[in-house]
């Protein structure tokens, strides 16, 4: 069993086209399905389902799966392990964000990172805290950046607060609102929102908010982005609560302050096992001590 073959079994789980895994691998298409097909002689078990509309993995290519990840993820810590001994820092760098994140600027700190180590291949994704969370634990992703209510900590990896800061009401420029300068939950209450999924990190700071307020809120939009959450905003079909840090670069929306407003923590967490030397020198250019930090 080779690694290139493990590359070529993931890059068609991922794209669940053989055509598609051959362009991200750089091979014909021939050499790839010849690998995969040379790979599964060797197993004794067929990895793919392959139909002529889709591809898609067997039970036995499922399980494999998981195990092949981890198996070029370890190949290539071990490279970046080797070159970081003579002091070098290569391999990769995923980073996780979340739409609001506000105490840190991602773009310039990203942009110094490639400056000074620039054979790091770096990805960059948004999603919800918790799913951060799980994906640092996992190894799928080095370094995440959050954003909770002040009643929850992130569990299980290592954690470094970075910023506490409060919501603020957003609503279209011609709400009746949009005059005053501030409001309180109360009266917040009374207007239709539009916020984060339920059961998400997001949503939990101001649901927790009205909930101790004794107060309840209708949300009639769940949208997965805060600059939806705006767009929708300043069409008038609601009004929004986003950390005021964040604010000020959204157009099209008024702001105004919650005297009695949710406030959240921004961190940055990573993992004491899985941290590699990217992650390392990235957290380096942020001042982040990465040394004797207990887990979270």
């Amino acid at each position: 069993m080779e690694l290139q073959q493990l590359r070529y079994v993931v890059a068609v789980a991922e794209t669940n086209s053989f055509t598609r895994a051959a362009e991200r691998c750089l091979v014909v298409q021939s050499a790839l399905s010849h690998q995969i097909a040379r790979l599964e002689r060797e197993l004794g078990v067929k990895l793919f389902e392959r139909t002529s509309r889709r591809v898609r993995l067997t039970p036995a290519g499922s399980a494999f799966l998981p195990a092949a990840r981890q198996c070029l993820d370890a190949a290539e810590r071990a490279v970046a392990e080797a070159a970081a001994a003579v002091g070098e820092v290569r391999g990769r760098l995923a980073v996780g964000l979340i739409p609001t994140v506000a105490a840190v600027d991602i773009a310039a700190a990203l942009r110094e990172f490639r400056q000074r180590y620039p054979q790091v291949r770096i990805s960059l994704h948004v999603g919800a805290s918790d799913d951060l969370v799980e994906q640092v634990k996992q190894g799928v992703t080095d370094v995440a950046f959050l954003g909770l209510p002040t009643t929850a900590q992130p569990h299980g990896v290592v954690a470094h607060a970075l910023a506490r800061g409060r919501l603020v009401a957003v609503v279209a420029p011609d709400h009746p609102l949009a005059t005053e300068p501030t409001v309180n939950l109360r009266r917040l209450a009374t207007e239709v929102f539009v916020d984060l999924p339920a059961g998400t990190a997001g949503r939990a700071q101001s649901d927790q908010a009205f909930a101790a307020a004794g107060l309840t809120r209708d949300v009639a939009f769940e949208v997965t982005t805060a600059d939806l959450i705006a767009r929708l905003v300043g069409q008038g079909l609601g009004i929004g609560l986003l950390p005021a840090a964040y604010v000020p670069q959204l157009t099209g929306v008024t702001t105004i302050e919650v005297t009695d407003a949710p406030t959240r923590v921004e961190y940055v967490v990573w993992s004491r096992f899985t941290r590699t030397p990217a992650a390392t020198a990235f957290l380096a250019i942020l001042d982040i001590p990465t040394e004797n930090r207990p887990d979270s």
